[in-house]
């Protein structure tokens, strides 16, 4: 029997500032470049202080929300849990998400006194994104956040690896993917950065657990997790625990491989402005095209073309133009 969605996603709601500024003014911000950092209230605050007067955009995020709203885009159903705060930040939040038809465990009645998570997304001109976050509420999120039903009736769980940076994300995380093993609900699951490889690896032990049916990952963070610096022995070491195991290569593609066999997706050639967003959309077109019946190869194919067209561009989300480019290419692959 078809199910009601077909990802059920869970992860941080982080309301998104994007930012274009340069290596120069990162380092002299005392600012890691080309990762996630986790920063205080106040910290961000004099950060946004130092922007002052640079290119902003405000959008709903975090990584497994980008994801979510990306199947969306292109026609899964998705759901989405996640914990924002009664103001004006978190009611800004739940709007976007439902404004992209993502139904969620959010309602008027969820929303609790607290200040909602922000992201500074800060782009440079080498396309790279670095993120400095104050998770806030979001860092509270727990199991009764999860809509057990919707769950149930959902082809997929996916889960983003930033929830291992909190003890109570993290439990809710575990619990999340037992109770979808147990009820016959695939799990995907994003290594999502190579600091939570690195500071938080027991965490994403845990929510992997005995293995996931598709693991996500780009190559530093599969190298990082399987302690090696060789693509060939992480795809080994990886593919024991994920049916599906998928490294994305940037520019040059991505690397599928189930036990089987091991596919080579060519990279799509374009002029990059912001990588921001990237991996979640394709793991979000990848989704879309594998509960739709598309191929490894064909999903890896489509994934591949959707994230080279984010990057061409400012910002997390599609373009109506970029979605229909997307799409087009998709109606192209199941002709094929």
């Amino acid at each position: 029997m078809k199910k009601q969605y077909q990802v059920y996603g869970m992860g941080n709601a982080l309301v998104d500032f994007e930012i274009e500024t340069t290596t120069e003014e990162l380092a002299s911000l005392n600012i890691e470049k080309g990762v996630m950092t986790l920063i205080e209230a106040d910290r961000q605050q004099a950060l946004l202080e130092a922007f002052q007067g640079k290119h902003h955009s405000r959008a709903c995020g975090g990584s497994a929300a980008n994801t979510i709203i990306g199947a969306q885009s292109l026609g899964a159903k998705c759901f989405y849990s996640c914990k924002v705060a009664d103001d004006e930040t978190g009611h800004f939040y739940r709007d976007d998400l439902i404004s992209h038809g993502v139904s969620t465990n959010l309602t008027e009645e969820s929303l609790e006194t607290g200040d909602t998570g922000k992201c500074l997304v800060m782009i440079t001109d080498d396309a790279d994104r670095t993120m400095n976050t104050f998770l806030g509420i979001t860092g509270n999120i727990d199991y009764s956040q999860i809509n057990q039903e919707a769950l149930l009736n959902s082809e997929y769980l996916y889960i983003e690896g930033y929830l291992s940076s909190s003890p109570t994300a993290l439990g809710a995380a575990v619990k999340a993917r037992k109770f979808a093993d147990e009820n016959q609900v695939k799990t995907a699951f994003s290594l999502s950065d190579p600091n939570m490889v690195k500071f938080c690896r027991e965490g994403l032990d845990a929510i992997i657990g005995e293995g996931v049916d598709i693991l996500f990952c780009n190559l530093d963070e599969a190298t990082m997790y399987s302690d090696t610096n060789n693509l060939e022995e992480a795809t080994q070491k990886l593919s024991k625990i994920a049916k599906t195991l998928i490294v994305t290569l940037g520019a040059e593609g991505a690397l599928i491989a189930n036990g089987e066999s091991i596919i080579r997706v060519a990279g799509n050639q374009v002029k990059a402005v912001d990588t921001n967003g990237a991996g979640d959309l394709f793991a979000g077109s990848f989704l879309y095209a594998i509960s739709n019946g598309y191929s490894l190869e064909k999903a890896g194919q489509l994934a591949s073309f959707a994230s080279a067209q984010l990057v061409t561009q400012f910002g997390p989300r599609l373009t109506n133009s970029g979605v229909d480019k997307v799409k087009a290419f998709a109606a192209d692959l199941s002709k094929g």
